[in-house]
């Protein structure tokens, strides 16, 4: 059963592309399973990753899954402002804008 956080269009694209959709996710599994990484730690990098390619609904997607995962907001966001030396201030601001569309809903 999906989560009842997860965007309309991923539940619509999740039905839609079924075998798709649990390779994607069993592979997620896999690697996260491969290395002694926290689930928290390991979302707050696929939140950075997310970040640096500019991609909104990853950001709101990793926010969520660090939050379950047990991070802060004040890890999210020093996560991200981590970044500014790497991906440059204006793509940390559009991230950091992008959390807080998840972090205002708490």
């Amino acid at each position: 059963m999906a989560k009842k956080s997860e965007p309309g269009i991923y539940l619509k694209l999740k039905r839609r592309h079924k075998k798709l959709f649990t390779a994607v996710e069993s592979l997620g599994k896999a690697v996260r399973k491969e290395g002694p990484l926290t689930e928290k730690t390991a979302q707050l990098v696929q939140l950075a990753a997310a970040a640096a390619i500019r991609s909104e609904g990853a950001v709101h997607s990793h926010v969520r899954r660090a939050l379950a995962a047990g991070a802060s907001a004040r890890e999210i966001r020093h996560a991200l402002v981590m970044l500014t030396s790497t991906i440059g201030f204006p793509n940390v601001v559009a991230a950091l804008s992008w959390a807080e569309d998840v972090l205002r809903g708490m």
